[in-house]
């Protein structure tokens, strides 16, 4: 028990990190163009779990490197969406719009795995569609261009998530992770040579921002996630990740403000209560209750 709390406690530290991380994106954005920042941010932490794990990248093959290579593409576009649309949108919104990968990953397996859906999904997904619609439409009943890839950067991630649940069965999982952050870092060099001007920060905020982005909320972020999801279930991980867009909304509005309308925080409340019913066992909950009552 106290093991699994204290993995529960390394997960939440990671899920505040990534809370902290639209804030820190959306300053780090002032100085530098969006793909240079997901290089150095990638390339950073890259270097840092190549450190940490390099006696398992020793171990790595061919079919690592081709798996990393995939799931790094599908990454890319993850966190390109995340970053643009960061730009575009508030803090408060893309933070709860991107929690709806929980809620994208059961859509899609259905729809490719055939899988059937359970009623808690379908509510789910009803409950979020309406969220979506008070959170993002304005008056004239149209959604907000940062708003819409906020969505596709979920949609991605919930992708990324299938993907490698299915390919990483047969490689050195540490591995594949270290590689793909790599790739990812490679991948927005290369699009950041091509379309931007790259640089590296040139003041002490932008500096900041880079570090904090690459050092917390992604290394550490990755090879702590690792470690902690030996010690603890799917469920409380996916639970405890539900608080992500709340921490969101709490440093937009310690540090720059940010408030939502009435009608945005109703939507932000059904988008997160969505996530919590894609999450929760009712069943296991109601049979677990029942035994401590007969008890």
């Amino acid at each position: 028990m106290k093991t699994q709390l204290r993995a529960d406690l390394m997960l939440l530290l990671i899920t505040f990190f990534w809370g902290s991380s639209i804030l820190l994106t959306k300053i780090g954005l002032q100085y530098m163009q969006e793909y240079n920042l997901i290089a150095l941010r990638f390339i950073i932490a890259f270097l840092i779990s190549g450190i940490v794990f390099f006696k398992h990248l020793l171990k790595m093959n061919v079919r690592t490197l081709k798996y990393a290579f995939i799931l790094a593409c599908i990454l890319f576009f993850v966190y390109v969406f995340a970053t643009f649309g960061t730009k575009y949108t508030s803090i408060s919104n893309a933070g709860f719009l991107m929690s709806l990968a929980v809620i994208f990953i059961p859509i899609i397996s259905i729809i490719f795995l055939k899988q059937r859906p359970e009623k808690k999904v379908i509510s789910s997904i009803a409950l979020a569609l309406v969220g979506i619609g008070l959170l993002t439409l304005n008056n004239q009943f149209k959604i907000g261009y940062g708003d819409v890839l906020c969505i596709l950067c979920a949609l991605f991630y919930a992708v990324h998530i299938i993907v490698t649940g299915t390919i990483a069965r047969n490689v050195d999982s540490i591995s594949l992770g270290v590689l793909q952050l790599g790739f990812v870092g490679l991948f927005s060099t290369i699009f950041s040579f091509f379309m931007e001007t790259p640089k590296l920060p040139d003041n002490a905020e932008s500096w900041f921002t880079t570090l904090v982005l690459s050092i917390f909320c992604t290394g550490i972020a990755f090879i702590v996630q690792i470690i902690a999801q030996q010690y603890t279930t799917p469920t409380h991980t996916g639970l405890i990740f539900t608080l992500e867009p709340v921490f969101s909304a709490g440093f937009a509005f310690i540090f720059v403000g940010e408030t939502l309308t009435n009608k945005g925080y109703l939507g932000a409340t059904l988008l997160l209560l969505s996530v919590l019913i894609a999450e929760l066992d009712f069943k296991s909950l109601l049979k677990l209750n029942y035994k401590k009552n007969i008890e």
